[in-house]
């Protein structure tokens, strides 16, 4: 966590209108490029009016989780929403099977960020998609831990089954949590319970999920500080090393504001 001054999130306001502003006078397909890692939140912009392009450097997409209102990727390749709609779903999700890429759309006026999980056959990413008023645009997800073990030479197709089915877990209690659309086999227990974090911050455990020797954490996060706070998923992580994933949905907040921080780690 980092403490910003009113005159620093000033500049970085300017500094960042400035850039927006770049990109709508572009004609076309900007770029993004983020760095992206198994199990970590990144964060990244969409266009409200326009699709979104997104795909993974060196991987093909073959699974999408999220909120999604409607989808044509049921079948092969990527899948996200099935037939029909979801009211209260967020985005229109439609796929590129042959090339493993998708197609973002937001539905409605919302501001709240788009959560999503977007997975490769190696490892699942992360992603809060802030809604811009800009053109479209292309989103590239770089994940040099994957590039390395690739360069490394691969392992076993047992072992490689086997990390994607833990990683696949994770993913769906992750995606039930941001949902609240737990499946039947999902312990869920609600706790309202503060609990002791930094003394700028108070942090309330709401909810807990448990499913397959995994809990599910559902945390609010508020600033209770005078100046504006950076969050960061590895400050979320234990000593014990048994955290398995961190989602947090807003890494920026003022004085006042409060986000909602999900943490999924072993069980026991």
């Amino acid at each position: 966590m980092k403490q910003e001054s009113s005159s620093s999130a000033s500049a970085s306001k300017a500094a960042l209108s400035a850039v927006l502003l770049l990109a709508c006078a572009t004609p076309g397909w900007a770029l993004q490029t983020i760095d992206g890692r198994d199990g970590v939140s990144v964060d990244a912009a969409i266009s409200i009016k326009e699709p979104t392009r997104i795909k993974v450097e060196g991987g093909a997409i073959t699974d999408v989780f999220g909120n999604i209102y409607a989808s044509n990727c049921a079948g092969a390749g990527p899948k996200g929403g099935g037939s029909g709609t979801n009211p209260g779903g967020e985005v229109v999700l439609e796929c590129d099977r042959d090339k493993g890429e998708i197609y973002l759309k937001p539905v409605g006026t919302g501001t709240k960020p788009v959560n999503l999980f977007v997975s490769t056959a190696n490892a699942t990413y992360t992603l809060v998609l802030r809604r811009v008023d800009m053109p479209a645009d292309t989103i590239i997800i770089r994940d040099r831990a994957q590039a390395a073990a690739s360069n490394m030479g691969g392992g076993s197709s047992t072992r490689a089954g086997g990390v994607g089915n833990h990683v696949k877990k994770i993913k769906g209690l992750m995606a039930a949590m941001a949902s609240d659309r737990p499946a039947p086999d999902v312990r869920v227990q609600d706790t309202n319970r503060p609990m002791q974090l930094w003394a700028e911050a108070r942090f309330t455990l709401l909810r807990t999920y448990e499913s397959r020797g995994m809990v599910g954490e559902k945390f609010m996060l508020t600033n209770i500080s005078k100046t504006n706070m950076v969050l960061a998923e590895q400050e979320f992580d234990r000593e014990g090393g048994d955290v398995l994933a961190v989602s947090i949905e807003q890494l920026n907040l003022r004085p006042g504001e409060s986000t909602v921080v999900y943490i999924i780690r072993t069980e026991g």
